[in-house]
């Protein structure tokens, strides 16, 4: 139960840092979708280049660059 919470919290976060970054707006549930996808995304790319992520502040990174990636693409497809 915890963990989900975290998750949803960690997304959001993902999310929000990612929105700001990329210079997009969007609500609370947005950035957990973003947040999740994106911690997919950049778990996925940067484990293909040999790179994984140990720690709270490295996931982050890997996440939040992950969601950057992620809100790029969806901007080159959809615009």
């Amino acid at each position: 139960m915890f963990h989900l919470l975290g998750s949803l919290i960690m997304g959001a976060l993902v999310g929000w840092i990612a929105g700001k970054l990329m210079d997009t707006d969007g609500g609370f549930l947005r950035n957990v979708i973003i947040g999740i996808v994106g911690s997919a995304v950049g778990s996925t790319v940067f484990g293909l280049f040999g790179f994984y992520a140990y720690g709270w502040f490295a996931n982050l990174i890997v996440d939040v660059a992950g969601a950057c990636l992620f809100i790029w693409v969806a901007r080159k497809l959809f615009h």
